[in-house]
């Protein structure tokens, strides 16, 4: 078997130096098949219109790639490591069953531009996914919130008891704070949707390339316009991506630690469902919470992902170089957590009981001092003031109706007025938004 750059007898590249510089890129390209695929049939048509490929040579190359196609589906395609990725897999696929026809398919693109084409079309697609599994995780806290809109909850500064806050505003918040990530993922997809293929090795090609129009069949928005561009966004874009899924991660990492620390014998605001839980291989009376500590965790992960992103481009001069390889990997795996954190977080939620009178139990006279406070200032008396007579006199303060007391702050955002209907149709906006997007591509 022969490389793309050579005869394999001819080749002097040691043995370890190919499994070095290949690494897991054979596996993780397994992913990629389905998009190389698509930017391959893109690319054939261009050739055939550039006189490249005649009509029986665009139709036996595209009848083979829905050949390969089937087998890839069907388990039967598969990546050898002498092949190195996806791309010589399937250029090979091709010259096997077409011959010289197969040969063709190069002509005019570079694996620089391929691998970039493949990877932009993954990760739109990935994105897209993140985006519809974060709303509907959003749209289960706000379901959750609604439910318990207003039972009353301790509301913790600096861990110490501060002020009456609620089951609904604890959750709601998680939901606009989704909500928040969700549009800054918006964001970053739009920035990553021009399309590389036709800049080849980052210099373009010498060829009558319509790169308007592979770039519409492709489904992208436009091409990128100068060919250099396309590997400079190598790696760049990768971290930017890595950072809106940090801002997803982030917010299901400070749930899950909550739910730790609230479903605790300490605290026992939350009950979490049996299923959810796991035992002690020395205390029978336990159930750990160990979906929630790994979604924790795994917050962490994404994170060292981003930032092994943001510095694998750092001084690397213009142009291609092999460290831009391990990209793919990185952002691959960030996906794939984040997605598992997200699945796991909605069945957290849906295992979770409250416990009201445990809350009851844990809210002070002292929480309502700034209320209290607030009151002798609206009477007249300067804050200041208001605030050194009530901390002279804490020992006054007594518990009111709590229920009357949550629903008494109406202002936007406060316990007896959360806007959960605002949160709800920004969800439902962006969810129908994505719904109403036409289908890109071929």
């Amino acid at each position: 078997m022969s490389k793309l750059w050579g005869l394999e007898e001819k080749s002097k590249t040691a043995a370890w130096v190919e499994k070095f510089t290949v690494g897991n890129d054979y596996r993780l390209d397994m992913k990629l098949v389905p998009y190389d695929v698509k930017a391959s049939r893109v690319h054939a048509t261009g050739l055939h219109q550039m006189g490249v490929l005649t009509d029986n040579e665009l139709t036996s190359i595209d009848h083979c790639l829905s050949n390969l196609l089937t087998d890839y589906n069907d388990g039967t395609f598969s990546i050898d490591p002498h092949q190195e990725d996806c791309h010589t897999a399937i250029e090979e696929y091709l010259t096997k069953h077409l011959g010289s026809v197969g040969k063709k398919i190069h002509t005019g693109r570079s694996r620089n531009d391929q691998v970039l084409t493949a990877m932009r079309l993954f990760e739109i697609d990935r994105i897209d996914a993140v985006l519809e599994y974060s709303l509907n995780v959003a749209q289960k806290f706000v379901s959750f919130a609604k439910r318990h809109e207003f039972v009353p909850m301790p509301g913790y500064t600096h861990s110490q008891p501060a002020m009456l806050s609620s089951v609904g505003m604890w959750s709601g918040s998680f939901a606009e704070m989704l909500n928040s990530s969700i549009n800054l993922l918006l964001s970053v997809q739009e920035m990553i949707d021009y399309c590389p293929l036709g800049t080849a090795a980052g210099f373009g090609i010498n060829l009558p390339l319509n790169r308007k129009e592979v770039s519409d069949r492709l489904g992208f928005k436009a091409p990128i316009t100068i060919a250099m561009t396309a590997q400079h966004t190598r790696g760049k874009w990768e971290s930017t991506i890595a950072h809106g899924l940090c801002s997803i991660t982030g917010t299901l990492a400070q749930f899950a630690n909550d739910l730790i620390i609230y479903s605790s014998l300490d605290y026992q605001f939350f009950a979490v469902h049996d299923e959810l839980t796991t035992g002690s291989s020395i205390m029978p009376q336990k159930k750990n919470l160990d979906v929630a500590e790994i979604v924790r965790a795994k917050h962490a992960q994404i994170t060292s992902k981003q930032l092994m992103l943001s510095q694998l481009t750092t001084n690397l001069s213009s142009g291609y170089h092999r460290d831009l390889q391990l990209t793919k990997e990185a952002i691959i795996h960030a996906f794939e957590i984040c997605l598992d954190m997200l699945d796991a977080t909605l069945h957290l939620i849906g295992g979770i009981e409250v416990n009201e009178e445990k809350m009851l139990e844990k809210i002070y006279p002292e929480m309502f001092a700034a209320d209290k406070a607030n009151e002798i200032a609206l009477s007249g008396m300067p804050f200041r003031d208001a605030y050194q007579h009530v901390k002279s006199n804490l020992d006054e303060l007594t518990i009111e109706d709590i229920h009357k007391k949550l629903k008494a702050s109406t202002h936007l955002g406060s316990t007896g007025n959360l806007g959960l209907e605002v949160i709800e149709r920004n969800i439902n906006h962006t969810t129908t938004y994505l719904s109403m997007r036409e289908y890109k591509g071929d």
